[in-house]
């Protein structure tokens, strides 16, 4: 105690005074600090987390050299790399040999498939090199050394000098590991056509250009090109270039890095951080604005006479209101320490997080000097600002004014005051209702915290049921079989009636998938047109209502993602480029256009896309259905089908995306709910608090009346229970827009959030403001029972 008198006495009279304030006020103080914290927080993460993905993609890409250009074709003479080479725009350009893969893989019943990439006999590759953890690359003259991605060995706990069987182009081998690593273009290492990475699943590998083109039937020739563009070069000026060069090789069209699968997944997140970003921060520090507001006026008010004295002793106004502006930048100063700590906290385990799913060499959270800045800056101007306008008030009050306590206003006329006079209602909740209408703008505030707090729960909850929705519409709605099986190369339906034949298989359905680019006027997407049964069941579109939309004979459905970027109705011609085979140019009406959550589609019946290719009867893969119980049987008899070239797993995916769902998003929706929650907490306690320290006279008077505690209580709670319940239907509405605008920003490419909210949520999020409501009133209860009633009614004097 001496101690801390002496430390005070180094200070002048209005620091004193700035510090007894703030240990008077230091729950509520501290409830502002933590509603800093979480927009402090908030800020720091989403951005501090952006501009350190951003920034390691950049490092890995430039590092490593991912392309710029991928230019897939059939089969073309090794003699165009010198052409390819020379286009202008060109920095660098390597061709390849790419080849799907089914991995036998020990331990484990299910087929995993994947891909094997060639590099160069010679030297490292001028594009898309890789990164090396451990081992080496293939020797030229060993036709069975691999180098193994990262994720999909330490799956299968592989190393090195260990053998993998896998069936390449239809024929076993066995390959031998030399080398484990990453690469820029396998960041988001995902399977073609699922919606969840599964290591165990889907593995990528690397051989020797050589033994690869023998594997594949490749000598002298490669199957994909890749390019890196000089600076200021036009990707679409190459891209043009790279299609008329390799049209006469079956080339489906060159691609840039926005449909590069990998990249678009990571630029998807890198969006999604963005838009959290944009979102979340300004709510809590607007609530921490306008709470500070309240507190500086609202304490202001009460220590009035005080700051009438100070003026009368000599203290200047600058003083006066520098002394207010002090307090607010403490409690802000906290908040900013909290919420910096915490961010960094945070981002670190997001990161550590990230690298489950994204795999760069190093993941490190590392928010720059620049985002600091931004940070305290916004904070500032958002903490000062909030209470420049109460304290400029206190710095300009007259001493003589100040020491007098103000007339208390007529409020009997006020609107909506006759309600107060109603013979229906009680003494006490009269009093609770003229509180709240004499003071309308403090109410409104109140109302106003509590409302932003419920959309934010609601806005973040709502992506739980959106998730969930699109679940269910995706696995259980609109593909609903257990197995795909994909084809090496398309086959006659003699293939498929194999397939369909297998053990264990109940049901089948064909499909036919051909690349292609879809145009209309001057707009074009490629994308892949699948050919479907007549009347699908295994995998179909669907309308809103969970419906099938078939396509009628000739017709296309598409959906509706396709149609928006290529600005087209149903009942309209598509122009549609076949990028294989003879590649036709076809004219198709498109016959409906419907929404799909996950992906595109553009789909017509199989046998009319047969007819258009003028290939006879032929299938890409098959939908199956299985018997539970054959399913090890059917996974074992697929390993050793040469034709297969890969295979999707429903319920696997289905328990991935689930697993992912649960972890990535239920820790980000816990995070954000407690953030809500904090600033629910610093409203409603603070809107109590400040009421008791105004109102300690009041209330003393009405216990000397003889007003029991509980009495008092509800006079005093009873006004922020109303205010509460006021603010939950507004704050649901203000929820249902906020989820509304998430569902609009967070879509992308890859999938259309649902905009769905469970009567559940609105609940959850009702519960959790009355459940605050209700522990911030027990605390402020504790001390009604407390209150001294003679030294407040002496000190009111």
């Amino acid at each position: 105690m001496v101690g801390g008198a002496g430390i005070l006495g180094w200070l002048s009279v209005l620091d004193r005074k700035l510090w007894r304030d703030l240990w008077g006020m230091k729950t509520q103080a501290l409830a502002i600090a933590f509603v800093i914290a979480g927009g402090v927080s908030v800020q720091l993460l989403s951005t501090g987390m952006l501009n350190s993905l951003q920034e390691t993609r950049r490092a890995y890409y430039e590092r490593y050299l991912l392309a710029d250009i991928w230019a897939p074709v059939v089969r073309a003479p090794q003699a165009l790399l010198s052409d390819i080479r020379g286009l202008d725009g060109v920095q660098a350009a390597e061709t390849r040999i790419r080849a799907s893969v089914l991995f036998d893989m020990p331990g484990m019943s299910e087929p995993a498939s994947g891909e094997i990439l060639s590099l160069p006999d010679i030297g490292l590759p001028s594009v898309n090199q890789l990164y090396l953890t451990r081992g080496r690359t293939p020797e030229a003259d060993r036709g069975d050394e691999v180098v193994v991605l990262e994720s999909f060995a330490t799956a299968h706990e592989l190393q090195i000098g260990d053998t993998v069987s896998a069936t390449i182009h239809g024929r076993r081998a066995g390959l031998v590991i030399v080398g484990i690593g990453l690469s820029p273009e396998h960041v988001y290492t995902i399977a073609p056509g699922e919606i969840v990475p599964d290591d165990r699943l889907f593995g990528v590998m690397w051989m020797g250009r050589q033994a690869l083109a023998r594997a594949v039937d490749q000598d002298g020739a490669f199957n994909e090109a890749v390019v890196r563009l000089s600076h200021g070069a036009s990707e679409a000026a190459v891209i043009a270039e790279l299609d008329l060069l390799f049209e006469p090789y079956g080339a489906p069209g060159a691609y840039g890095r926005d449909e590069q699968i990998s990249d678009v997944f990571v630029s998807s997140e890198i969006d999604q951080l963005r838009t959290m970003g944009n979102v979340l921060p300004p709510i809590f520090l607007l609530v921490a604005a306008f709470l500070v507001n309240i507190v500086i006026s609202r304490l202001i008010a009460v220590q009035r006479a005080g700051i009438g004295l100070l003026k009368a002793f000599g203290y200047r106004d600058d003083e006066v209101g520098w002394h207010y502006m002090k307090l607010v930048a403490v409690i802000g100063l906290a908040g900013l320490m909290i919420g910096g700590g915490l961010g960094i906290w945070l981002g670190r385990e997001m990161a550590i997080l990230y690298t489950q799913y994204y795999r760069f060499p190093f993941l490190v959270f590392n928010a720059d000097p620049r985002t600091y800045a931004i940070v305290i800056a916004i904070t500032g101007i958002a903490i000062l600002g909030g209470a420049a306008v109460a304290v400029r008030r206190a710095a300009s009050l007259n001493p003589a004014d100040a020491m007098t306590q103000p007339p208390p206003p007529d409020y009997s006329k006020a609107a909506g005051m006759g309600i107060t006079r109603w013979q229906a209602i009680d003494q006490q909740t009269r009093m609770i209702l003229r509180q709240i209408i004499r003071w309308p703008i403090r109410a409104g505030l109140t109302v106003a915290g509590v409302v932003a707090s419920g959309a934010l729960l609601i806005g973040t909850m709502f992506f739980i049921d959106s998730m969930s929705v699109m679940m269910d519409g995706f696995f259980n709605v609109s593909n609903r079989y257990d197995v795909s099986v994909t084809f090496v190369q398309p086959r006659s339906r003699a293939a498929y009636h194999s397939i369909e034949r297998l053990p264990g298989v109940l049901a089948a359905e064909p499909f036919r998938a051909v690349s292609a680019r879809l145009r209309h006027g001057n707009l074009e997407e490629r994308a892949a047109l699948m050919g479907s049964p007549a009347d699908p069941e295994l995998s179909r579109m669907v309308d809103a209502d969970y419906r099938t939309v078939s396509p009628p004979p000739g017709g296309l459905v598409l959906s509706q993602d396709l149609a928006t970027k290529l600005d087209i109705e149903a009942g309209e011609l598509l122009e549609i480029h076949i990028a294989e085979g003879r590649r036709p140019v076809l004219n198709v009406p498109v016959s409906a256009v419907t929404t799909t959550l996950i992906g595109s589609g553009a789909q017509m019946r199989i046998g009319d896309l047969n007819a258009l290719l003028g290939e006879g009867d032929v299938v890409s893969g098959a939908y199956l259905i299985v018997d539970p119980g054959q399913l090890d049987t059917l996974y074992t008899t697929l390993k050793s089908v040469p034709l297969v070239a890969g295979t999707g797993l429903q319920a696997l995916a289905a328990q991935n995306l689930d697993e992912l769902m649960q972890q990535n998003l239920g820790t980000a929706i816990w995070i954000y709910t407690g953030f809500a929650g904090l600033i629910a907490l610093g409203v409603i306690y603070n809107s109590v608090r400040i009421s008791f320290a105004e109102r300690q006279r009041e209330l003393a008077s009405l216990r000397v009346l003889g007003f029991t505690v509980a009495d008092v209580a509800y006079i005093l709670l009873g006004e922020v229970a109303f205010l509460t319940l006021l603010a939950l239907p507004v704050g649901a509405a203000a929820g249902t827009a906020m989820a509304w605008l998430l569902a609009q920003a967070m879509s992308s490419e890859l999938f259309r959030l649902p905009f769905v909210i469970n009567a559940s949520t609105f609940g959850l999020a009702g519960a959790l403001l009355v459940g605050i409501t209700i522990a911030s009133s027990l605390m402020v209860r504790h001390q009604i029972e407390r209150l001294d009633m003679v030294a407040v009614l002496k000190t009111g004097e």
